[in-house]
């Protein structure tokens, strides 16, 4: 029993393990996504008759991608939904980054109850401050505008990333933070050049939990930024969504062109999140 004991903590199993987990995990979670792609380029009979069916010669129909590129904007829709998106979560992993290094590192009055604060932040649904967002917004002179969307998904996004990037922080030696200082280092280049490369793995955590939301989101952009020149790829996808008939060929295939983007930077972050999941996972 000892052989076998030691056989399955040795630290190469244990991480293979998680990673079969994680792509079990993802194999559940691209089902739908693969539903909508093999559904897009189906005809409308053939998407009721057999949804789980692949496209073959007699059902394979692109009308939905030629109605969705010649009767809107989509590009840009898709132009605007990547502006918000990159803006914001640059915004979060900045703003984000600096607020944890001063939680984390500094003592200062006031220090706990502004971690209080932050973690609030993540309880409280930004959506029931709609209309105050609304009104501030209006008196900004920012209504219709994708600033407006990034200001609030960077508000939404922060306190997470605080309370991820914070607790990362906490776990970087002290003594490499006292030799750069004793080196004459400034605080900025100890930030900058010695922090962020070893967080990483939580930037790439807080990148796929941050985007994700900003990306989907219906609700703000409805209220905040609903002009033809602003609107975003989830608002734009509600024109083909009726109240008594849905054109399914338009909405599958502009799902499957907006799902792209995020297939992408989850393929881009996955690496560094993979890497900070299993850091404890194993001794």
């Amino acid at each position: 029993m000892r052989g076998k004991d030691s056989l399955w903590m040795r630290p190469d199993l244990g991480r293979l393990s998680v990673h079969l987990v994680l792509l079990a995990y993802a194999t559940l979670a691209l089902f739908p996504i693969a539903l909508i792609l093999i559904n897009s380029i189906k005809s409308k009979a053939a998407i009721f008759d057999d949804p789980l069916a692949l496209p073959t010669a007699a059902t394979l129909s692109l009308i939905g991608f030629q109605k969705v590129l010649s009767s809107t904007n989509f590009i840009l829709f898709y132009a605007n939904s990547l502006y918000v998106t990159l803006a914001s979560l640059s915004f979060i992993v900045l703003f984000g980054a600096m607020a944890a290094w001063a939680l984390s590192e500094y003592r200062f009055r006031g220090n706990r109850l502004l971690a209080l604060f932050m973690a609030l932040g993540i309880m409280i649904p930004i959506r029931l401050g709609t209309v105050s967002i609304l009104e501030l917004m209006v008196q900004l002179g920012l209504t219709n505008t994708l600033s407006a969307l990034v200001l609030v998904y960077t508000a939404q996004g922060l306190p997470l990333a605080v309370m991820i990037l914070s607790e990362f922080m906490c776990q970087v030696p002290s003594e490499l933070k006292d030799a750069a200082r004793c080196d004459g280092v400034g605080e900025f280049k100890i930030f900058f050049q010695v922090i962020l490369p070893l967080i990483r793995p939580a930037i790439a955590t807080v990148a796929v939990f941050t985007m994700i939301p900003a990306w989907n989101d219906l609700w703000f952009p409805l209220i905040l930024a609903p002009s033809e020149q602003t609107q975003t790829v989830t608002l734009g996808v509600q024109q083909f969504i009726g109240q008594y008939s849905t054109d399914w060929n338009s909405v599958l295939a502009a799902l499957s062109m907006a799902v792209v983007p995020m297939l992408l930077m989850y393929a881009i972050f996955s690496r560094q999140l993979i890497r900070g999941l299993t850091a404890g996972a194993v001794k």
